[in-house]
């Protein structure tokens, strides 16, 4: 097995990468990353040289991705196609780099699959179906409309309808997968679980936007990835995959949880963290309905229990501070910006 794995540097992109080598000892992956702000080398530390290549650059540089893209011949090759900006904050504030990662990025990328033949694997987000009511039963499903409430989620909606497009007009072969909110190591400290870790290992207050009534359905990042293999295993072309592990949880009841496994206690009317003025079009509840994946591919998560998958987690952070020291500044200076500009216009 031959990858090519864009924003193999990041988040989910990294771990990936890390769970391919160990557990694929026939596997060689090349990393496409353009190493921006979200990425980080050290986050492929580690890696057997003679196995894993880093090509720095952007997918959406047509010459790149069209040689890489060449050089899968065979026939469980792919492109795994993690590369794209996903922080709604900053979409908020910038959105054109998510129309040329999300949208420009992927019709590069599907181009040269279809130059070439080769399959692809389209990670998205469960963030393209808009959001759910608190006290709806329903979940989303592969069948539930589009409906993107920020520029990242429509950038992300936008290139999973390229990629059916290009299924179905030009025989790519591709399959697709939606998958709830990811937490575990190496996740970027704007996020909202490792900003939370990393605020307390700071000494810093943690700070959570609104209420915090809002409600997120958490995966841990290896479950997700499993679930990717999976697809690349025995997906078939042209279908849509839903990955969740039923881990609704309301972001205050989260925040709790830190604090809790932190040692950080309130005291009378100081619950030991900061609300800040909620963001703009801040989606209500994303729930994923993964039963057709998991009857199809076999797939089960492994983090059940999201109390130990958060204590794992935080031991991470808290044993790798040299990770993520050297940008913690900037990303709360960004924060303190937004949360002015958030406030004046509250």
């Amino acid at each position: 097995m031959r990858l090519v794995v864009t924003g193999g540097a990041g988040f989910i992109g990294a771990n990936f990468v890390h769970t391919v080598i160990r557990d694929r000892p026939d596997a060689q992956v090349t990393v496409l990353d353009s190493m921006t702000y979200a990425a980080n080398r050290a986050s492929l530390d580690g890696l057997p040289g003679d196995r894993m290549e880093l090509v720095e650059a952007d997918c959406a540089d047509a010459a790149v991705t069209d040689r890489l893209v060449a050089e899968l011949t065979g026939p469980d090759d792919a492109v795994v196609h993690f590369a794209a900006e996903s922080h709604n904050d900053n979409s908020l504030a910038t959105p054109w780099p998510f129309v040329h990662s999300n949208i420009v990025g992927t019709y590069t990328v599907l181009e040269a699959c279809r130059r070439h033949g080769a399959r692809l694997h389209h990670v998205s987000t469960d963030e393209v179906y808009g959001d759910l009511e608190l006290d709806d039963p329903a979940k989303f499903t592969p069948e539930t409309a589009y409906s993107p409430s920020s520029p990242y989620s429509a950038t992300k909606a936008g290139a999973d309808m390229l990629v059916r497009a290009w299924v179905r007009s030009f025989g790519v072969r591709a399959t697709l997968s939606n998958c709830s909110n990811n937490y575990g190591p190496r996740q970027h400290v704007e996020k909202f679980i490792p900003r939370q870790i990393t605020n307390i290992l700071d000494g810093r207050r943690p700070r959570l936007y609104g209420s915090g009534d809002n409600v997120r359905d958490w995966i841990h990042v290896d479950d997700h990835n499993a679930a990717v293999l999976r697809v690349l295993d025995a997906g078939r072309d042209g279908r849509t995959y839903l990955i969740g592990a039923d881990g609704e949880r309301s972001n205050l009841e989260v925040m709790r949880m830190i604090c809790d496994l932190m040692g950080v206690v309130g005291t009378g009317d100081d619950p030991g963290f900061d609300h800040v003025t909620d963001r703009p079009g801040h989606d209500l509840r994303y729930a994923i309905d993964a039963r057709g994946t998991r009857d199809e591919l076999g797939w089960d998560p492994r983090y059940t229990d999201f109390r130990a998958g958060l204590e794992q987690t935080i031991a991470w952070y808290r044993e790798n501070r040299s990770w993520w020291e050297p940008v913690k500044e900037r990303v709360e200076q960004r924060y303190a910006q937004t949360e002015k500009v958030l406030e004046e216009g509250a």
